[in-house]
């Protein structure tokens, strides 16, 4: 998977990916649902495998991550836990990048309002074996 490409709403942040990308994961955590009005469905990839064009704003959510986001429209765009990949929100994507949604974590924090009905692996918290995966 290369040359995949994406923005956020008003294109003043692009990027591009030229690297695997890890399945989706949706996380239900806190931080999460209150960043995004929801829940957050995420990819990632390998630090040196991607290029941002534009400068996101940073906000340090925790101890051990911040969020990046578009300073001009809002758009939420990446989640950085300081570790070797950064995630992407997988709806700043351009196109199709042929992913598909591998499971959920923080499964014990989501919403009240939905329920979780697929056959995906669901995580009570944070899971390791879905988070660092990578397709292919």
């Amino acid at each position: 998977m290369t040359d995949i490409t994406g923005s956020c709403l008003c294109g003043a942040i692009e990027f591009q990916i030229n690297g695997p990308l890890r399945p989706v994961i949706a996380c239900h955590c806190t931080q999460c649902r209150k960043t995004s009005g929801h829940h957050v469905a995420a990819t990632s990839v390998a630090r040196g495998d991607i290029s941002i064009k534009g400068d996101p704003v940073w906000y340090v959510s925790s101890d051990t991550a911040k969020r990046g986001f578009c300073g001009t429209c809002g758009s939420n765009l990446f989640w950085d836990g300081g570790g070797a990949n950064i995630s992407i929100f997988a709806g700043t994507l351009d196109g199709d990048p042929g992913l598909k949604t591998a499971g959920h974590i923080y499964c014990d924090d989501k919403g009240g309002y939905y329920e979780l009905t697929d056959d995906l692996p669901k995580a009570p918290g944070y899971d390791p074996d879905l988070t660092t995966r990578v397709a292919g």
